[in-house]
C-alpha cells in the first residue's frame, strides 16, 4: 500500500530516537512516504494532560529509565539513559529539519543524526556550532540550514505542525498518523506496519 505517514515528533525524545530508523525501514518496505512534522511538546502537553519529565512523579521518572533500558537492549541500539545534554532546547534544530524538508533534502537523515547526537554522542543540540557540524557530517550545508531556520516560513511551519498535532489529538512523541489512524510511540510501529499492509 502506498500513502503518507504524518510523523509528529520532538528532537530530544529518546522514544523518537529508538523508532526513527525503524520507521524509515517500515515506510520503505510499504512504499509509503513520511511527512516529517517536528512539534513543540511544550505546547502540546498543557492541552493534552502531559507533563515535562522534570515535573512527573518520581516513580514515573524511575520507570521511564527501566523501559528505556529494556528497549535499548531489545533493539540492540546504543543509548545513554541520562545524557549530559538533556533536556536541550530544540530550536533551531527543529527549524533546520523543516528547512531541509522545504529544500527537498534528507530531513529524515538529519532528524536521526540530531537524535543520535543527544542520545548516543553526548552532544549539545542547542549549540549552533554543534548543529552545523552534525549537518556537515551527513553532507548538508549547516550554515544554510541555520540561516533558513530563522526565516518566517520555517517558524510558521513549526507552529502549524504543533497546532495540527493538537487538533489531531496528538499528546506525545513520536506519533504516527496513517489513514486517519493514530499510533503513539515507537512501540506501536508493528501496528503501523499492519495498517500499511492493509491488515
Amino acid at each position: 500500500m502506498t500513502g503518507t505517514i504524518a510523523y509528529y515528533y520532538a528532537l530530544n525524545s529518546p522514544w523518537t530516537y529508538l523508532g526513527g530508523v525503524r520507521l524509515e525501514e517500515t515506510a520503505r518496505r510499504h512504499g509509503a512516504a513520511i511527512d516529517h512534522k517536528p512539534v513543540s511538546l511544550q505546547e502540546v502537553f498543557p492541552v493534552s494532560g502531559g507533563l515535562p519529565l522534570g515535573k512527573r512523579a518520581p516513580q514515573r521518572q524511575a520507570y521511564r529509565l527501566v523501559e528505556l533500558a529494556r528497549w535499548r537492549d531489545f533493539l540492540g541500539m546504543p543509548l545513554n539513559l541520562q545524557p549530559q545534554y538533556f533536556p536541550a532546547a530544540e530550536w533551531p534544530a527543529a527549524g533546520m529539519v523543516i528547512a531541509a524538508k522545504k529544500g527537498d533534502q534528507d530531513c529524515g537523515g538529519l532528524t536521526n543524526a540530531i537524535l543520535k547526537a543527544v542520545w548516543v554522542e553526548e552532544r549539545n543540540i542547542a549549540d549552533t556550532g554543534t548543529l552545523r557540524t552534525i549537518a556537515g557530517e551527513i553532507g548538508m550545508d549547516g550554515d544554510a540550514l541555520l540561516q533558513a531556520a530563522e526565516s518566517e516560513p520555517v517558524a510558521a511551519e513549526y507552529k502549524a505542525n504543533t497546532a495540527e498535532a493538537i487538533d489531531r489529538g496528538v499528546f506525545g512523541a513520536p506519533t504516527y498518523v496513517f489513514d486517519d489512524q493514530m499510533f503513539w510511540g515507537q512501540d506501536r510501529l508493528d501496528f503501523l506496519d499492519r495498517a500499511l499492509a492493509g491488515t
